[in-house]
């Protein structure tokens, strides 16, 4: 499969599952709005969420490919798939006890997650009853990570990027139960994320048969690669979560706000994941494997080829997708969940947390890419370097921010230290003569930012003449939204190609070959 492939078709199903996503928040919001029992819900789901991305989708994965996929490539199946097996008996030893014991403690975990919910018994018995449901999660998508680690490794990217549409769509159905019968949206949905986990799984363990792997479970032990693994995985965790540890921070922070802090953040961020998953996660999975192989192959010419056509795509869409998110912040918040008990009120406070957070879409979608170099290299610690800086700035500057700004000050902490992250990655790459990019990528990259704010610029004028529409009716403001997308696209398209940032007939083929015959991987 081409790169380019690799990427559109992941890209194309996390577009899928967001706009699954997107029906799910929109109900949600409808039924829960921005209150307590929506702060509860969101902190219960936060909780495994965070581990998940911390460990089992992050420092995992990015741990678990390159030594799978440097075992496929020189020892063959059969080597890597006996890999695959160790690490799986030992992931379910560690994460079984690890589960049980997190659910037991709960009440004491949420004073730390949530501190200002302590002042809230009735909000605070909720978020622990309804972390206790979710939590179970964690162990259920950590199998589904490896699975989908091994898929990844032979080239099957679709399996495990439609596994989050499965559970979207679990939880649609809990929201629409929830509302027939009368039961509690809240425990409804909270019991729906952890038989969502049972659904992806038996998908990834039915898509790994399908490519002729079927994992055994042999004794558990550490083997020299499982304790490279692990190795690995240490300063990965937060290497890979640098951003999953900035929100955790965003939900501690936010807890100590008045009722419905935790709810703007919430939503402001699934839409801000939009381009994150769209476009970061789809780079991030493609690249990683890629890499992997050539460096270990010492292709140099395709390493530097592979990594400037990723930063290229990463600032061809990051870039206008943050421009944007902020220029036309209100209309797309007031558009999708404007209904029910989410009023005008809730409306404002989300939309200025999204453009806030929306500042540091490009910063993080180079992250994944840079994070992607490191990690061929089987280096996790550099990583961990810039993630503590990172995170300590977040913190420092949410605080800072945060008497002033309320829960905006939250999410523009977050934004910004998103750069910060990627400047500093990047400086670390140059000074181990890795961050090798071609003059192609320097030069296009000013003026794609030049056509990302004639972009912003004309959103504001679009937005400005469609007010009447976007006030209107659900369909006409719906239609409204979809021309002032279209206007945004056509805009920032025509000025990038027009100025040579972008040619629209590489779109199809970009990232497609590797000089000098390397070939797509």
């Amino acid at each position: 499969m081409s790169f380019a492939r690799a990427i559109a078709t992941v890209g194309g199903l996390t577009m899928l599952s967001r706009v699954a996503g997107f029906a799910r928040d929109i109900l949600t919001a409808a039924v829960l709005g921005a209150g307590p029992v929506a702060d509860a819900f969101f902190v219960a789901l936060k909780l495994p969420n965070f581990f998940r991305r911390l460990f089992a989708e992050g420092a995992f994965s990015v741990s678990f490919v390159p030594i799978f996929s440097a075992e496929l490539e020189r020892k063959g199946r059969a080597a890597a798939q006996a890999f695959a097996e160790e690490a799986l008996a030992v992931m379910l030893t560690v994460l079984l006890p690890f589960v049980l014991v997190m659910v037991a403690l709960m009440p004491w975990l949420m004073q730390g997650l949530a501190p200002g919910f302590a002042d809230e018994p009735a909000k605070f018995a909720l978020a622990v009853d309804y972390a206790r449901m979710t939590f179970p999660y964690l162990l259920l998508v950590s199998l589904v990570a490896l699975l989908g680690g091994v898929l990844n490794s032979l080239e099957r990217f679709g399996p495990f990027a439609a596994a989050p549409i499965a559970f979207n769509l679990t939880l649609i159905a809990a929201l629409l139960l929830a509302r027939g019968t009368g039961v509690s949206a809240g425990y409804a949905m909270s019991q729906a994320v952890t038989l969502a986990g049972v659904v992806q799984l038996v998908w990834l363990a039915a898509s790994c048969h399908a490519a002729g792997i079927s994992l055994r479970l042999p004794r558990p032990r550490l083997t020299p690669r499982v304790r490279r693994l692990f190795v690995l995985m240490a300063p990965g965790a937060i290497g890979t979560g640098v951003m999953q540890i900035n929100l955790f921070v965003d939900i501690v922070l936010a807890s100590l706000l008045p009722s419905g802090a935790v709810s703007f953040l919430y939503y402001a961020d699934r839409l801000n994941q939009l381009p994150l998953g769209v476009i970061g996660i789809a780079i991030g999975t493609a690249l990683l494997p890629v890499l992997s192989r050539h460096v270990v192959a010492r292709d140099h010419d395709a390493v530097r080829h592979f990594l400037s056509r990723a930063l290229e795509f990463a600032l061809a869409l990051g870039l206008p997708a943050a421009i944007a998110l902020v220029a036309v912040a209100h209309p797309i918040i007031h558009v999708l969940f404007e209904r029910g008990a989410f009023g005008p009120e809730e409306t404002a406070a989300t939309a200025w947390a999204l453009a806030a957070y929306a500042i540091g879409i490009p910063a993080y979608v180079i992250v994944k890419v840079l994070n992607a170099a490191f990690f061929a290299r089987h280096d996790t610690s550099a990583p961990v370097r810039a993630a503590i800086v990172v995170a300590v700035a977040n913190a420092a500057l949410g605080l800072a921010l945060i008497g002033v700004l309320g829960h905006v000050g939250i999410a523009l902490a977050t934004g910004a230290t998103a750069w910060l992250n990627a400047g500093l990655l990047g400086w670390m790459l140059h000074r181990r003569g890795h961050f090798d990019i071609d003059a192609r990528l320097r030069g296009r990259a000013p003026r794609l930012l030049f056509a990302g704010l004639s972009m912003g610029a004309a959103l504001v004028g679009a937005a400005w003449m469609l007010e009447p529409w976007l006030a209107g009716p659900s369909v006409v403001r719906a239609t409204a939204l979809a021309a002032l997308v279209g206007i945004g696209a056509a805009v920032y398209f025509a000025v990038a190609h027009g100025i040579g940032g972008m040619r629209l007939g590489e779109i199809g083929i970009l990232l497609k070959r590797a000089p000098g015959g390397s070939g797509a991987a």
